[in-house]
């Protein structure tokens, strides 16, 4: 790849889409939460990690199971509003150093609930950071509550009701977790009573699971957005009409490589996406667990895809209009993007 695209990309004005807060968690502040709490990490044989380096290790998966395994574990370590507000405060940071200008963050309270964990230290802790830090750094944002598919529809509509003396804080619901079995249609009431709160909704669909659950997302829980979507190019007439829709679609290169979905960068779909028109974007997803936040997302699908300048400005074009910014906000963010563009020209 071109040393001056790579310059390119790290100053790039970016937006992130599909980012789960959990997954920001590096092996560094895990180990110091875990010390802090008095929580005990254990390897897969049931012995104790004793350094940061040996948690880093296990950062190596061969499906999308084995990392929500050692995901959840990590989650244990977080336990008061303080860890939530000190693991957001590090993701915010971190992406003020790549210049991205606005993240739409998604948290797992049934993660932390099912722990003891009460909602409010979760909510609480992650909003009061995104407030402060992210006042500090200029970085807007919004706040996704998500639900588990591995569990019960009953469960999502228990955690809707937990949620509800904090909608003011809450800016979307999504849907995460294993992918299969658990197809959309399993929560299609639960997303038809989010949808009354006027808030825009969302869905993990199409990363391990078939088109199907994609078209489900769309007619059943009738997303806003797709997270993911790779898998929906194994149906062309799906294709063209995410194409026709404009409908988002928050892919996560590094995510996807780590995970196994794709064996080589250079098998990945996203630069077919943008030929076929449709509004795909770049994200880190679990950054700490898969090797990269967006400068490294991007920079990684730029060298194997040999994509150009305008597919990059495409790409950040894509995600600042997918967004669920106010209109003036878009406005604004691209008005920053245009005068970096221009500075850099030529």
């Amino acid at each position: 790849m071109d040393q001056d695209l790579g310059k390119f990309i790290e100053g790039l004005p970016k937006t992130e889409l599909h980012l789960h807060i959990e997954g920001s968690l590096e092996p560094e502040l895990m180990f110091e939460l875990a010390r802090r709490n008095r929580v005990e990490l254990l390897n897969k044989a049931g012995v104790p990690y004793q350094d940061v380096e040996e948690i880093r290790a296990a950062y190596e998966f061969g499906n999308l199971q084995e990392f929500l395994d050692l995901y959840y574990q990590g989650m244990s370590v977080l336990i008061t509003e303080q860890d939530f507000y000190d693991l957001t405060t590090a993701y915010l940071r971190k992406i003020a150093s790549q210049n991205v200008t606005h993240t739409e963050i998604f948290f797992d309270p049934q993660g932390h609930t099912e722990r003891g964990v009460e909602f409010a230290t979760a909510i609480r802790g992650i909003k009061r950071a995104l407030m402060d830090d992210g006042a500090d750094s200029g970085i807007s944002s919004k706040l996704i509550m998500s639900f588990l598919r591995h569990k019960r529809e009953a469960d999502a509509f228990e955690t809707l009701e937990q949620a509800t003396p904090y909608l003011d804080m809450i800016d979307g619901f999504g849907l995460d977790s294993s992918e299969k079995p658990f197809p959309p249609s399993l929560f299609e009431r639960v997303f038809a009573e989010a949808r009354k709160t006027g808030k825009p909704v969302l869905a993990h669909a199409g990363e391990e699971g078939p088109p199907e659950y994609v078209r489900q997302a769309l007619d059943l829980l009738k997303v806003n957005r797709i997270d993911h979507g790779n898998r929906s190019l194994e149906d062309p007439a799906l294709v063209e009409r995410l194409a026709k829709e404009k409908m988002g679609l928050t892919v996560c290169p590094l995510s996807n490589l780590k995970l196994c979905g794709i064996k080589d960068m250079r098998d990945h779909p996203l630069k077919i996406m943008l030929q076929h028109g449709l509004k795909a974007t770049v994200n880190s997803d679990d950054p700490a667990y898969f090797g990269g936040y967006m400068n490294e997302n991007f920079i990684a699908v730029a060298e194997a895809l040999n994509l150009t300048r305008d597919d990059i400005i495409t790409l950040a074009r894509n995600a600042m209009e997918i967004s669920f910014l106010s209109p003036g906000q878009k406005e604004q963010k691209t008005r920053q993007l245009d005068d970096y563009v221009a500075k850099t020209d030529g």
